[in-house]
């Protein structure tokens, strides 16, 4: 029997009850057969960023969310753009984490589910990127319009939105099955 891989989802949004974390409760759901997702929607916890504290005296709540990101096989990213940008919890938990090697070379999935979302999605690639992490063109997703694309159930109203989810879910189990540093 193969061992399912351990996939961290992270919620970019502050609101609860996003569409973007019933994005990942669908993706959970619909990749149990291949991974467990544990979802982490409480961005707005961590403590604001401090350079000097990145690496001395390391806020608790930091160290544990740097661990669960360095035990995990993948990351999934789900977030909506806020202002043209993404979400200043979400910044601010990569930014805790730019001065360790816990995203380099880690598979990740990266999806921005908005209104737009163009703007915001273009800057968290570039910062996974900047990061280092793993990933493709067929382990990102953008989902336009999402309000209209998924009920407060998290049952998705739009085919072409649920045949992408698959599609995405597909592509991130064969990169998480890859060696590290096989980014394209």
């Amino acid at each position: 029997m193969v061992k399912k891989k351990k996939i961290l989802g992270i919620c970019g949004s502050a609101s609860r009850n996003s569409a973007n974390l019933l994005i990942l409760n669908i993706i959970a759901e619909l990749g149990k057969s291949d991974f467990e997702l544990e979802i982490s929607d409480n961005l707005t916890e961590l403590p604001h960023f401090k350079t000097e504290l990145t690496e001395k005296s390391v806020p608790e709540k930091i160290v544990g969310f740097r661990n669960r990101i360095a035990n995990a096989d993948g990351i999934i990213i789900c977030t909506p753009e806020y202002v043209f940008s993404i979400p200043s919890g979400l910044k601010n938990a990569i930014e805790w984490c730019v001065s360790t090697t816990v995203f380099s070379d880690k598979p990740i999935g990266l999806i921005t589910a908005s209104a737009s979302g163009i703007k915001g999605h273009e800057e968290l690639k570039l910062i996974m990127e900047t990061v280092q992490t793993n990933f493709t063109d067929e382990t990102t997703l953008l989902i336009q319009g999402i309000k209209g694309k998924v009920d407060k159930e998290g049952k998705i109203l739009d085919k072409e939105t649920e045949n992408e989810l698959k599609k995405f879910i597909q592509s991130f189990k064969t990169l998480t099955k890859k060696p590290a540093g096989n980014s394209v």
